[in-house]
């Protein structure tokens, strides 16, 4: 039986990595706000430490994605994977890395047990229960975990099917991450929200919606919708939901601000109405409080809003 012991990523294996988490060659902001470059690099890999406005090459984004792997990953892999059962060795370490670069928890997951046990039905099954994220079910997830499998119990690389990510966009966006067809269909219906001209065809988006969103965004403008794109979309999706929901509660939405299900004048006869203006005006101020920490977190959406009229307090907000 062999052991794993003496595995590193493979080209391959490389090459589905950056299926997964792109290469993303201008420093921007993850779904969290954190700086991020090349394949997932943040400041916790040890490697690089991204920034507003830094630039990488392709090349050095391979050196810093190996470094990573090198020295934070492949060493644990190889550590918790310790038996080959399988006739595709390489392609089991690979997706092994691949799940810790995603998760960091190789060392304790129930899956690598049933692995190395050689329960290898019972393994795929227990690989597959992580695809959650805040106790729900995420289609992402399932579908990251599905290829992972495949790699580790099928030897099947997903990369060698995707020529196609690629291919320079056209009229139309061409994706160069991994995602399903629903995926494509919400970022398509997001981008219509927000007013760019995605085109009449449901199954495509055009190319120059997706540019005029990143030119927005100051990201780099080539109608390619990767890693950061779909970043600085959902980071926009979560700012309007939080700023929506914190509106509607400093309006009156919350039981202090009138929003109770008591009657006014109940209400009066408990509580003096020189207190109750007091606490109005309370709840308005934390109201507002909260606001300014929203926008701060989601600073470089308000950039994008204000940057065609103060240009230099978009850089500015964008800088840090």
């Amino acid at each position: 039986m062999q052991t794993l012991s003496n595995y590193s990523t493979s080209e391959r294996g490389l090459a589905d990595l950056k299926v997964e988490e792109g290469d993303v060659l201008k420093a921007y902001r993850d779904i969290a706000g954190v700086w991020t470059i090349g394949a997932g690099l943040t400041a916790a890999s040890g490697v690089v430490k991204p920034h507003a406005g830094m630039v990488i090459t392709a090349a050095e984004s391979d050196r810093l994605t190996r470094l990573a792997l090198a020295r934070n990953y492949e060493p644990r892999v190889r550590k918790a994977v310790a038996k080959g059962v399988v006739p595709h060795n390489q392609a089991a370490f690979d997706g092994a890395v691949h799940f810790d670069w995603n998760t960091g928890r190789i060392h304790n997951a129930t899956w690598v047990k049933l692995f190395n046990a050689g329960k290898l039905t019972e393994a795929e099954a227990s690989l597959k229960t992580w695809n959650k994220a805040g106790g729900r079910v995420v289609a992402g997830l399932q579908n990251r975990r599905r290829r992972e499998a495949d790699k580790i119990f099928r030897g099947k690389y997903h990369s060698d099917a995707k020529a196609t990510l690629s291919a320079k966009p056209g009229a139309w966006a061409v994706f160069v991450v991994a995602v399903d067809d629903a995926q494509k269909g919400a970022v398509r219906e997001e981008l219509e929200k927000l007013g760019y001209a995605v085109g009449p065809h449901k199954g495509e988006i055009a190319a120059d919606a997706v540019r005029s969103f990143q030119r927005d965004r100051d990201l780099t403008v080539d109608g390619k919708i990767g890693r950061a794109t779909l970043s600085a979309l959902q980071r926009d999706i979560d700012a309007r939901a939080k700023a929506k929901a914190q509106t509607a509660t400093a309006a009156g939405g919350g039981a202090l601000a009138g929003g109770s299900d008591v009657a006014p004048d109940a209400v009066s006869t408990v509580i003096d109405p020189a207190l109750a203006g007091q606490i109005g005006l309370i709840v308005a101020a934390a109201g507002i409080a909260v606001l300014a920490i929203l926008a701060y977190r989601y600073r470089d959406v308000v950039a994008t809003r204000v940057q065609r009229r103060l240009p230099r307090l978009a850089a500015w907000l964008r800088s840090f």
